[in-house]
């Protein structure tokens, strides 16, 4: 998914925003350590995004890989284009048969192994000469957007690829991977026409060829950008008896409400990935099949690559508060993306230029990458708490950790936002406390400060590493049941009571 390109320099207003902003009134908090609760699964966590499935063959990819499996509890990574022919998964002879060969998709599926992290498949592109006629989309690495010129060659495409996976590793190890039928079919990434039920046959034949090598093997759709055909997907498998497992669709906060809700009442960026995630659940809830699992495989603060949106501390706040407010409505989120190793539109040409990824090119994580760290150390069950910046969770250890933010519109100077956290129902007497701003867990001043270079050297990679980590916690004591901290504008802090 890509849409344009920002500046740097705009990053600069985010970077000094604190130091501007005045304090506001007190927010107070009340942490009720018996307030009523319910089970809080890490769904944001354990799926994300990724640039095409050759470049996981790389050494810069499976470092990146390490690294969010150090901080996150990613359990699964998807890609686009298994299929594509810098794989060589399809050929035909000189006599026109066709010519299976997995050697490259193996190589592909073992490193994700290998680092403890399971493919969600997203079945893409078309082998060129499997293709009906030549549809190169515009990507820098021209997938073949076509229908198949014959299922039957298709079917045993899929079949064969089933087959050998399974047989590879384990049909038992395979049942518990993902099959996602290709990629937003309702936008420019298929070219069938109508786009709607030639995507239906694709999806028809691809799903009776996984179940027909196991049942076990799970399928699903309609892989959807903005929340489309979810309805019609589903209705369309209990009308003709075909198989699936999960609905999946994707979503960005900056896609137009006209695209999503068919309105053009105006949604805040703060707003739309849950409302859109509420509409897939309730549709899937009066489906034929309402109990149906929800996969949201892509979504992200912004598809554009702005710069004071998706490498800026702007979205520690975003992720917490969509956190919040999807919790309960989806299965699994797939952040867009873990990684800039990514080339949909080409080389990478400067560590910052608002790529999906949460760790820029050189192997820096970004502000984003510090929020999933953080995050991830949130409990397991969440407690009621009376307010739309907060996050209360208790852990399996007993420690009560608190997410607290303050959102601000990108770029924005903002106030600082006065926390009182009142604590009740525990005896604890202080907290850890550790927060990502502008000015901490930022990478942006340290780059700045060097003059931005677009081709950082080696001694400066490794200063940009260390700006780029997190601040240790700060042990802070309550006086009176009382905590009191302040967080700047874009901040994201978590406290943590033992």
């Amino acid at each position: 998914m890509f849409r344009n390109a920002g500046s740097f320099a705009a990053l600069v207003l985010t970077v000094i925003a604190p130091t501007l902003a005045l304090a506001a009134s007190e927010d107070i908090v009340i942490v009720d350590a018996a307030a009523r609760a319910h089970p809080f699964p890490h769904y944001w966590e354990r799926m994300f995004g990724s640039g095409r499935a050759a470049l996981s063959l790389r050494d810069s990819y499976r470092q990146d890989l390490k690294t969010l499996k150090s901080a996150t509890a990613v359990g699964y990574v998807r890609f686009h284009a298994i299929l594509h022919d810098e794989l060589g998964i399809y050929d035909e002879d000189k006599n026109g048969k066709p010519v299976h060969n997995f050697s490259y998709v193996d190589q592909v599926y073992d490193g994700l192994l290998a680092v403890g992290v399971r493919p969600f498949v997203e079945l893409s592109f078309m082998p060129n000469k499997l293709a009906r006629e030549s549809m190169p989309h515009s990507f820098w690495y021209k997938p073949n957007i076509s229908p198949p010129r014959s299922y039957e060659r298709w079917d045993a495409l899929i079949t064969a690829f089933a087959r050998h996976i399974s047989e590879r590793y384990g049909i038992d190890e395979v049942a518990l991977w993902y099959f996602e039928v290709w990629n937003e079919p309702n936008l420019d990434f298929w070219g069938g026409h109508p786009k709607q039920s030639t995507y239906f046959e694709l999806y028809d034949h691809t799903a009776r060829a996984l179940k027909a090598v196991d049942a076990r093997l799970r399928v699903g759709g309609p892989a959807s950008a903005q929340a489309a055909w979810v309805p019609e997907f589903v209705q369309h498998c209990a009308d003709n008896h075909v198989p699936v497992d999960f609905v999946s669709t994707h979503v960005y906060a900056n896609d137009k409400p006209e695209d999503v809700f068919g309105t053009h009442t105006p949604v805040p960026r703060e707003q739309m990935v849950c409302r859109a995630v509420r509409k897939v659940h309730d549709e899937i809830r009066k489906s034929p099949f309402p109990a149906l699992p929800l996969i949201w495989s892509e979504f992200n603060a912004s598809f554009a690559n702005e710069v004071t949106v998706t490498d800026a501390s702007y979205m520690g706040p975003w992720l917490a508060d969509t956190i919040r407010q999807c919790d309960g409505l989806v299965d699994d989120m797939s952040y867009w993306t873990f990684s800039d190793v990514f080339e949909e539109r080409g080389p990478v040409k400067t560590p910052f230029y608002g790529g999906y990824g949460l760790i820029a090119a050189g192997g820096i994580p970004k502000p984003a990458f510090n929020a999933f760290a953080l995050l991830h150390r949130l409990g397991d069950v969440r407690l009621d708490v009376a307010s739309e910046a907060a996050l209360v969770t208790r852990r399996a250890d007993g420690a009560l950790a608190v997410a607290l933010w303050n959102s601000s519109a990108p770029g924005a100077v903002g106030a600082t936002r006065s926390v009182v956290l009142r604590l009740k129902g525990s005896p604890a007497q202080s907290a850890q406390v550790v927060s990502i701003d502008p000015e901490h867990g930022d990478v942006g001043p340290a780059y700045v400060a060097m003059n931005s270079p677009r081709y950082p050297t080696v001694q400066q990679l490794a200063e940009l590493k260390r700006a780029a980590a997190l601040p240790p916690a700060a042990t802070r004591a309550f006086v009176n049941g009382e905590l009191k901290p302040a967080i700047a504008a874009h901040g994201l802090t978590l406290v943590t009571i033992e």
